[in-house]
C-alpha cells in the first residue's frame, strides 16, 4: 500500500490473543462477539477494526479429562461496541463482571483441532518467562508480534 506522498507503508493492524474459559469460547463462536472487563476499557480503545484476534482458552479439568490451552479460531474485529447485558460468564473472582467492552467479529478460522500452545511456547518470542509461560496469557487480550501469530496459525488446521 502507498500514503499520498506515495511512500509505501505497512499495514498497521494489530494481532491479538484474547483469554477465555470454554464455556465463553461458546459464546464467541454461537454470537461471534468477545468483551473485555471494565477494568480494560483502555485496552479496548486500542483495538481497532480490522485487528485479529486469536482466541485462548485455558487448561481446564473436566473429571478426569484434562483440556490443554489452546488456540480455537481466528477472527477479524469488525465493530466496537458496550453492553452490559450478561452474555459471559465471570470467573468467580470477577463477581458480576458482564465485560461491557465487546468486539463484534467475523470467523476467520475455527480450527478442527485446536492449536495446543504449551509445545509453541519455546518458539514464541512474546512468552519470555518460557517456565512460568502461563502468566503471558492471563490477561483479557495482549497484542502479539506477527512472527507469533503465523508461528501459531501453521500449526491449525481448518
Amino acid at each position: 500500500m502507498f500514503s499520498n506522498t506515495g511512500a509505501a507503508y505497512i499495514d498497521t493492524m494489530a494481532i491479538w490473543i484474547a483469554s477465555g474459559n470454554r464455556q465463553n469460547w461458546e459464546v464467541v463462536k454461537k454470537h461471534n462477539i468477545w468483551g473485555v472487563p471494565k477494568r480494560s476499557k483502555g485496552l479496548h480503545s486500542r483495538v481497532k477494526p480490522g485487528d485479529t484476534i486469536l482466541m485462548y482458552v485455558r487448561s481446564e479439568t473436566h473429571g478426569d479429562t484434562v483440556l490443554p490451552s489452546a488456540i480455537m479460531g481466528e477472527f477479524k474485529v469488525t465493530e466496537l461496541f458496550e453492553d452490559g447485558k450478561p452474555l459471559f460468564t465471570a470467573p468467580p473472582q470477577m463477581g458480576e463482571e458482564v465485560f461491557p467492552y465487546r468486539f463484534r467479529l467475523k470467523p476467520v478460522k475455527i480450527f478442527k483441532e485446536p492449536v495446543e500452545i504449551k509445545p509453541l511456547i519455546p518458539e514464541l518470542g512474546f512468552v519470555t518467562n518460557k517456565t512460568m509461560w502461563s502468566g503471558h496469557f492471563r490477561q483479557a487480550m495482549r497484542e502479539i508480534p506477527e512472527e507469533d501469530y503465523r508461528k501459531i496459525i501453521t500449526v491449525g488446521k481448518v
